[in-house]
């Protein structure tokens, strides 16, 4: 009779718990080192046991205590002004950079502040879409230069069909005499038709 030497079986239960160990092992918060265990001194606790389960149980407790640490961070008062100023120094680096299309949503308008929410109104959706994506990291920059870390960013589209007034001389000159009346001087002085 020959001797064959023992093959190793795949257990659906040692599957499984491997995975459940594993799923656990990514929740963790912190990771502490694990001191090297010798295998010569430990016994091997099969997976359909009691012990395997009593050890499964041991390491959820254990994984468990480990509790986040609480962070106080930064909540200092801010104006309307400092803000704006932050706004358009980021709108600045980003055009820098490169990223204009980023750089002309921050420049659209100019957000309102609200206590610590900032309400930016943008004019569709698919601006909406663009600034959400690249939101992060003005939040960043806004809460490391404020000392603020309770700044949020609410985005309004407001679509509102703006009325296009036809462009000829005579409108245009109307439009400009009513910005400022001392056009009337302008035009006579030097003798201008519009």
């Amino acid at each position: 009779m020959a001797v064959t030497s023992p093959e190793i079986v795949d257990i659906p239960a040692l599957a499984l718990l491997k995975n459940t160990v594993d799923y656990v092992a990514e929740q963790e918060v912190a990771i502490t080192p694990i001191a090297p265990v010798s295998t010569s001194t430990e016994t091997k606790v099969s997976a359909l046991s009691l012990a395997s389960i009593r050890a499964k149980r041991e390491l959820q407790e254990s994984n468990k205590t480990f509790v986040k640490e609480t962070v106080h961070l930064p909540t200092e008062p801010f104006n309307e002004t400092d803000m704006l100023l932050h706004w358009n120094k980021y709108a600045q680096k980003l055009g820098d950079k490169g990223f204009k299309i980023m750089e002309s949503l921050l420049s659209i308008n100019d957000p309102t502040l609200n206590g610590t929410a900032i309400t930016l109104e943008l004019p569709n959706e698919g601006s909406k879409i663009d600034f959400e994506t690249e939101m992060n990291g003005l939040l960043g920059h806004l809460k490391g230069h404020l000392h603020n870390h309770d700044i949020t960013i609410k985005v309004i589209v407001n679509e509102t069909l703006v009325i296009r007034k036809s462009n000829n001389p005579t409108d245009v000159y109307n439009r400009l005499y009513e910005i400022n009346p001392n056009i009337e001087l302008l035009k006579t002085t030097f003798g201008l038709e519009f």
